[in-house]
């Protein structure tokens, strides 16, 4: 907690402190008080009580831990892709993926309030680096030097605590209002379509019967022999028994480079014949198949 600049410090004690006293109803989340993690939580279970953490990994962390109930994270985004290290940190936590958020993300410059209306003109802009390159257009053509912090909101208690008329943030509307920023411009993201996608984690997977009926998607992570045409042969599997896979993305295991991990999306459960034979081919010509969850989807793909 106290790695957050000063202005948010009160309002995380207050958020601690409530998720604290029924946990059962907490849902971490990366970052201070106003980003868009804490949107999230709300927009995903109204009732829940958001609690901030300053890093994913104490995000994580506090479902481990039973300070949550569950942990709400960003994986994924429409304009500047795979967010870092989720696909390290999410097999890696032993948590599994529950359920999916999709939110349209609206990024507002926000500075201290002067004399001249909080016009600037200003040197350099804090935020969260997602943020930075969904708008990276619009602080180019402005001379704007854009400058990476752990989160958005975070950002904008920064900005707040340095009192530098020429230091501005990117975060949401509502961290402007925490803080006492003016807002500068809104909808500074270079996409009107933004869009970015949470996953939930919670420490026990749920049963996939339960989930009969429903639209769902299953996620894991896998690594396959190495052989030639291993994931192509791997993959086969998915083709010939008709199931989509929605997302493939690989990235690097350890420093060897002679080690490359796969992170897949596909539509459908386990106990889905096609599924499992699909998955049972996969796992023929694999070193390494981790499941991180079978869920329901929020919205639907194809």
């Amino acid at each position: 907690m106290h790695s957050y600049p000063a202005p948010a410090q009160a309002r995380v004690q207050e958020m601690v402190q409530a998720a604290a006293a029924d946990p059962a109803r907490a849902v971490s989340f990366q970052g201070a008080p106003g980003c868009n993690g804490h949107r999230a939580a709300l927009e995903y279970d109204p009732a829940c009580l958001p609690l901030p953490c300053f890093s994913f990994e104490d995000a994580l962390d506090a479902v481990k831990d039973g300070s949550a109930a569950r942990a709400i994270i960003p994986i994924e985004n429409s304009q500047h892709g795979r967010v870092a290290d989720i696909h390290f940190l999410l097999p890696e936590s032993g948590l599994s993926i529950v359920g999916e958020h999709f939110m349209a993300i609206r990024h507002s410059l926000m500075a201290l309030p002067n004399k001249d209306g909080g016009q600037g003109p200003f040197a350099a802009a804090y935020s969260h680096p997602q943020a930075l390159g969904q708008s990276r257009v619009f602080l180019r053509t402005r001379g704007i030097v854009p400058m990476a912090y752990a989160d958005t909101a975070g950002a904008a208690a920064y900005v707040a605590e340095m009192g530098d008329p020429a230091a501005a943030a990117i975060a949401p509307k509502i961290a402007a209002e925490l803080y006492g920023l003016t807002i500068i411009a809104d909808d500074v993201q270079d996409a009107s379509d933004n869009m970015t996608r949470f996953v939930v984690l919670a420490p026990q997977p749920l049963d996939t019967a339960g989930l009969a009926g429903q639209a769902t998607m299953t996620t894991f992570v896998f690594e396959v022999k190495n052989i030639p045409a291993a994931l192509y042969k791997a993959l086969g599997g998915f083709a010939t028994n008709g199931v989509n896979m929605t997302k493939l993305e690989s990235y690097q295991k350890g420093a060897s480079f002679s080690a490359t991990t796969f992170y897949a999306d596909i539509l459908g459960a386990p106990g889905d014949p096609a599924v499992d034979r699909a998955l049972e081919e996969l796992a023929f010509h694999c070193k390494e198949l981790r499941m991180l969850g079978t869920y329901p989807q929020e919205r639907g793909r194809g």
